[in-house]
């Protein structure tokens, strides 16, 4: 079953065709990964999924549902999240509060309900804390649910920004360089939490640049160049693959492929 198909996605800014004719499948239960050379257009398809931009040229569709242009929050509520290549986290909010915001969408008060501490706001502010510690069980930072966001680590706070978007409650969860700027001990915890994700039942998309990461953790990858797909297919295939190859590194040979890729 297909989680996720975009047809001939295309954007362009300022005369630039940022995405051009750009087509992906992404089967549920997978980790399918998009890669590319800076500038490529990664992080633009990302935002075409997930409703921040809106193609010029092209549908999409979403659990079965064509949902071409539809906002960020109305694709939240079907069950599309994501994370951010830069950090999105409000550091003087503690780990836990920044987690519950992640769950707003799940929500159901109004202003009245709030002002007065109605009941049903009690209850629903428990549950909400109760799915933001699950989430932080799930990424490895329960213990840290009290402590000030701003007194994590670069690689916790990675981590907190993939809790805060399954508070959500995601069938299909993208993340923008999850492993960006983490040393290797740090990108080992957010592979093993995809991993853990996947074997959950939820769908990733990932954009990132740790080649390592992503041969490893990938099911599919999917490759662009200069907004255009260069290849699709497993990690064995694409790694092996010359024009994949030349898009990286020009000219050189197999030994700086393998460095690259391996």
């Amino acid at each position: 079953m297909m989680i996720l198909e975009a047809e001939r996605l295309s954007v362009s800014f300022g005369g630039v065709r940022a995405v051009d004719e750009v087509s992906i499948a992404v089967e549920a239960g997978q980790v399918f990964s998009i890669i590319g050379p800076n500038g490529s257009g990664k992080t633009t398809l990302f935002n075409l999924v997930s409703g921040i931009y809106t193609p010029n040229h092209g549908s999409i569709r979403f659990a079965g549902e064509t949902v071409t242009g539809l906002e960020p929050d109305r694709l939240a509520r079907r069950g599309l999240s994501r994370t951010f290549q830069n950090l999105q986290i409000f550091l003087r909010m503690s780990v836990l509060e920044n987690v519950m915001v992640g769950h707003h969408r799940h929500e159901d008060t109004g202003i009245l309900a709030d002002l007065m501490h109605w009941p049903s706001v009690r209850r629903q502010n428990a549950a909400t804390r109760e799915v933001a510690l699950a989430a932080l069980a799930r990424v490895g930072l329960a213990d840290d649910a009290g402590q000030a966001s701003g007194s994590l680590s670069y690689g916790a706070l990675k981590r907190l920004e993939i809790a805060r978007a399954l508070a959500s409650d995601p069938k299909l969860l993208l993340l923008d360089e999850p492993a960006a700027g983490c040393n290797p001990v740090e990108t080992q915890e957010i592979d093993r939490v995809i991993r853990s994700l996947v074997r959950d039942g939820i769908t990733v998309m990932l954009v990132e640049h740790d080649m390592r990461l992503v041969m490893n953790i990938s099911d599919r990858v999917h490759v662009l160049a200069r907004g255009r797909t260069l290849a699709e297919g497993t990690p064995e295939e694409v790694r092996s693959n010359a024009a994949v190859i030349e898009a990286y590194l020009g000219d050189h040979g197999a030994k700086e492929a393998v460095r690259a890729f391996g």
